[in-house]
């Protein structure tokens, strides 16, 4: 994307399980941009995506090197075809032949090509001339592909920002723009036709860059908040990931088209930016997207479509220097030039190593003790963490019930205390995961008891 898009969403946010997954899960991918003038070759960009866990690989063009550098790694990818390509292939189905002629089939079968994504962002404010144009740009792609390679079974399709809605807050009020409604009923229409996603870009960061409050960083990385209640739906939202794809959801649906699948073409959190730009920090960064991973990973996906992670693809893999903009725009990057991580940002697969040609193993997560309270806490923050807490998936809260081997002393501080701890240790004992809005910190001490047994391990 040649520049984040600036429509956001207020809503609350949790931290969920961090599972050790050791192989690729179907539902993470990256986007790799080459508005730069230092990108890594191709053939180690290859082998840095098979030490990870991610399995998709989005390209905002058709690099030949790189689709290459991709044959025999079953990793997928999504190939696009430029704005200015809409107009030629909107109007003659000959140049859509010679654009799969040039662009797909040699490649073909060696690279895993799944979509071919027609412009980028096309429906949002700019050339009004090009949203005509992209349905006729799609179907002719379509038929070229369907007839030039039947049994790749690639769909077509195309990439929206959240500007696409009119409304978002609260998610069941999520409804398209009216100006849009005839461009998007037709691309609907086709999707439906062709079982092609509908592919959207929600950017939280933006969210907190907008409101740069406390609670709004809490409601963007996935931390610990109270939740927000949607009225509408009756369901209540801890992210604002979430939030966003529900609202995305409920527009499908006002629109008739509730069975369209739902694929996150970008997302991601800027690590370095301006003096202006809240929130551009590693330490920012880092958390999204660890906790974003999780959340996938845990599979609960959206209260409006629970039970399955939506495919999400993380912006970006490495950072674009040329990009023109704000300092953010060139500081989405998870891997610097030298393939070494900017942050671990938890997607290695166990027993493989990340970074420069040294081999050095990527750094692992913290394993420093036991997360407890803090001597300051009071007892209605830590009534809020054990609440917030016991509530999350992997947290086995029993002990600190009643006849529990942890329920005594019955106190507050007690059962946060040890349900507190649990959270941490399930979450990956990260330093961020013991923070619970300040109100805890790391201890070397072990506070088992008796026979309350804290897990954890001091290191």
């Amino acid at each position: 994307m040649s520049y984040r898009s600036r429509f956001f969403l207020l809503v609350i946010s949790p931290l969920f399980l961090i599972l050790p997954f050791a192989e690729s899960q179907s539902f993470v991918g990256v986007n790799y941009g080459e508005v730069a003038d230092n990108l890594p070759p191709p053939e180690a960009t290859a082998r840095l995506l098979k030490s990870t866990t991610i399995s998709k690989i989005r390209l905002y063009g058709t690099d030949p090197s790189i689709l290459r550098a991709l044959a025999g790694t079953n990793i997928s990818v999504i190939i696009g075809a430029a704005d200015g390509d809409i107009p030629s292939l909107a109007s003659d189905p000959s140049a859509a032949r010679r654009w799969v002629s040039a662009n797909v089939l040699p490649f073909l079968p060696a690279t895993a090509i799944s979509i071919v994504s027609v412009g980028n962002e096309v429906l949002a404010p700019g050339d009004a001339s090009l949203g005509p144009q992209l349905l006729p740009a799609m179907r002719n792609l379509h038929s070229a592909l369907s007839e030039a390679a039947p049994s790749a079974g690639i769909k077509v399709s195309t990439v929206h920002s959240m500007a696409v809605l009119a409304s978002s807050e609260p998610p069941s009020a999520g409804v398209f723009r009216a100006d849009l409604t005839s461009n998007l009923a037709g691309v609907l229409g086709f999707l439906r036709e062709t079982g092609a996603p509908f592919m959207i870009n929600p950017y939280p960061y933006f969210a907190y860059q907008s409101d740069p409050r406390p609670e709004t960083l809490a409601f963007c990385l996935f931390r610990p908040n109270p939740g927000r209640f949607d009225a509408g739906s009756k369901l209540t939202y801890t992210n604002m990931f979430d939030a966003q794809l529900d609202a995305v959801k409920s527009a499908l649906t006002a629109a008739g088209f509730s069975e369209a699948e739902v694929v996150v073409a970008e997302t991601g959190w800027p690590y370095r930016g301006d003096q202006d730009e809240a929130g551009a920090t590693v330490d920012n960064a880092k958390a999204f997207n660890v906790n974003l991973v999780a959340h996938l990973r845990s599979m609960a996906g959206t209260p409006l479509m629970p039970g399955r992670s939506v495919d999400t693809y993380i912006f970006a893999l490495y950072d674009e220097d040329l990009k023109p903009g704000p300092t953010s725009e060139r500081s989405f990057g998870l891997f610097r030039a030298d393939l070494s991580p900017v942050y671990d940002a938890g997607l290695a697969k166990t027993g493989t190593t990340q970074g420069n040609s040294t081999g050095t193993p990527a750094r692992k997560p913290a394993a420093a003790g036991w997360c407890v309270p803090k001597a300051e806490a009071t007892d209605e923050d830590l009534q809020a963490n054990l609440d917030y807490a016991c509530a999350q998936q992997g947290v086995d809260c029993r002990p600190i019930q009643e006849g529990g081997a942890c329920y005594l002393p019955n106190t507050v501080r007690s059962h946060a205390a040890y349900a507190m701890n649990q959270l941490y240790q399930n979450t990956g004992r990260h330093g961020w995961d013991c923070d619970f809005r300040k109100t805890a910190v790391l201890t070397r001490d072990n506070p088992s008891y008796a026979t309350c047994v804290y897990s954890g391990a001091g290191s």
